[in-house]
C-alpha cells in the first residue's frame, strides 16, 4: 500500500475505506484480528480504514476474504463523499459552547448516537484526561485522541461526535475529522465560554488563575483559524439552549437537506 497525504485523499478511497469500516463492525473484528486474518500488517490495515491506503487488487481480495464478503462487494460504488461526510457530524469549539448539550439533542432529534470523544479517549486509557497527561504525556494522549475518533467513526454508521477543544491542533486527526464529518463550529464570547464552565462546578483549569480571561482569549485566538474550517460556524452566546438548538437544527438542515 503506499500511503498519501491525509488533504490529498482520492474520493474513492475515502468510500472504501468507510466501507471496509463498516463491515469490520458487522463481523466483530478488531483490526488487528482483521489485518491476521486477511495477512496484512495492521499498519495496512489502518491505512486502508483510514483512506490513505492505495491496495492492489490482491490485497483487496485478502482484505474481502478476512470480511467474507466478495471482492465486489467490497469495491462496489459508494455514496458521493458528501452524503458520506453527512453520516457524521462533529462538533468542535471551545468548552462551553455547548457541543455535549446541543449534541445530544441534535442526535436524538436525527436518530443518530451520540459520541462524548472525550469519553472514549478515557475508555481506552483506562483512566481519565488528566492522568492521560500526567502519566504518559501529551503525545500518548494525541495518540488515543486519534484512535478514539477512528473507532468511533468506524463503529457507528450515523454519530454525532462532541471533540475535545484541542483536537483542530493535532492536524493529522483534524484532517481526518474534516474529511469524514459534517463539522460544525459552536461559538460563543469568552465571557460565556467561562459562565458556563463554571456553572457546571468545574473551576479547573483557568478559574483558579488571576489572568483566566486573557489565558481564554489567547487560546480561542490561537485556534480559531483551525474552527473557522467548519461546514458550518454557529454562535451560542446569549441564547436559551432551547433557542440555540432550534437554530442549530434549522441550519444544519438547510445545508443538507
Amino acid at each position: 500500500m503506499r500511503n498519501t497525504p491525509l488533504d490529498e485523499k482520492h474520493p474513492y478511497l475515502m468510500a472504501l475505506a468507510v466501507r471496509v469500516r463498516q463491515l469490520r463492525g458487522r463481523r466483530g473484528l478488531s483490526r488487528k484480528a482483521a489485518a491476521a486474518r486477511a495477512q496484512v500488517s495492521e499498519r495496512h490495515w489502518a491505512n486502508l480504514e483510514a483512506g490513505t491506503g492505495n491496495a492492489s487488487i490482491l490485497v483487496l481480495l485478502q482484505v474481502a476474504k478476512a470480511l467474507q464478503c466478495s471482492l465486489v462487494s467490497l469495491l462496489e460504488e459508494a455514496p458521493a463523499s458528501g452524503s458520506l461526510r453527512r453520516q457524521h457530524i462533529a462538533l468542535i469549539g471551545l468548552r462551553g459552547a455547548g457541543k455535549s448539550t446541543l449534541g445530544q439533542r441534535l442526535a436524538k432529534e436525527l436518530g443518530y448516537v451520540f459520541v462524548e470523544l472525550s469519553r472514549v479517549i478515557e475508555q481506552l486509557a483506562g483512566c481519565n484526561i488528566s492522568e492521560i497527561h500526567g502519566l504518559y504525556g501529551p503525545q500518548a494522549y494525541r495518540r488515543y485522541e486519534r484512535r478514539a475518533l477512528e473507532d468511533s467513526l468506524a463503529q457507528h454508521p450515523h454519530a454525532v461526535l462532541a471533540t475535545p477543544g484541542g483536537l483542530v491542533s493535532e492536524e493529522a486527526t483534524f484532517n481526518l475529522l474534516l474529511a469524514q464529518c459534517f463539522t460544525m463550529w459552536l461559538q460563543a464570547t469568552p465571557e460565556d465560554h467561562m459562565a458556563r464552565v463554571l456553572a457546571q462546578g468545574d473551576t479547573r483549569p483557568m478559574a483558579a488563575s488571576t489572568e483566566a480571561m486573557q489565558d481564554l482569549r489567547r487560546i480561542l485566538e490561537s485556534r480559531s483559524p483551525f474552527y473557522a474550517k467548519a461546514d458550518l460556524h454557529f454562535d451560542t452566546s446569549q441564547q436559551s439552549q432551547e433557542a440555540s438548538f432550534q437554530a442549530l437544527k434549522k441550519a444544519y438542515l438547510a445545508q443538507n437537506q
